[in-house]
């Protein structure tokens, strides 16, 4: 299994050192910054995870998740002293999808991110594997004929053939109703 990397933004050094420790120990790389500009800077296509604090210097917790929200759909924990509804509410409003109040148990801590980052892997990979069968169920063949139903060119013998939209209409409704008889006024009705 890859490493899973995780980006702590954090201004606390003893926080940000406690919760590098703690994932380094279950075996997660932990790239770390001071403020979200930092953060911003260092998120990559290889981050799987964002730890967040809400009050940093600079550029707020909520503020650098709604930027990591425009590239990236990795899973953001918010872990921040402000504990009221409206801060919780703010968190996930801004795009985050967890958030951890401090003090918190580090015990309680990995086992969000570890929920976080099997949901997020999960529909990763439901998503790629509903591409993957989009992908497949855009085309239609019936002996030497295929039909490329998100285009809608035909191919006879490996050549595209040109059909006016009634044609392709008829015959797309033929090869999906394979062995199905239509009466005239059937197509009719269907085009």
């Amino acid at each position: 299994m890859n490493i899973q990397n995780i980006l702590v933004i954090e201004d606390d050094p003893d926080i940000r050192e406690g919760v590098r420790i703690l994932m380094e120990g279950e075996n997660f790389h932990v790239e770390e910054a001071v403020d979200g500009f930092e953060g911003l800077r260092k998120l990559s296509a290889d981050t799987h995870l964002g730890i967040l604090d809400v009050m940093m210097p600079g550029i707020s917790g909520y503020k650098t998740c709604e930027e990591i929200r425009k590239k990236s759909n990795i899973p953001v924990l918010f872990l921040t002293a402000k504990d009221k509804e409206s801060d919780k509410l703010l968190g996930l409003m801004s795009g985050g999808d967890d958030y951890l109040v401090k003090p918190f148990s580090y015990a309680e801590l990995l086992a969000r991110v570890k929920a976080l980052l099997r949901r997020h892997l999960i529909y990763d990979k439901a998503g790629v594997e509903k591409q993957e069968q989009k992908e497949t169920e855009e085309w239609i063949e019936w002996k030497n004929i295929r039909i490329n139903m998100r285009t809608n060119i035909v191919y006879l013998n490996g050549s595209e053939i040109s059909l006016t939209e009634i044609e392709y209409k008829i015959l797309l409704l033929l090869m999906k109703n394979s062995g199905k008889i239509f009466s005239v006024q059937n197509l009719y009705n269907r085009r």
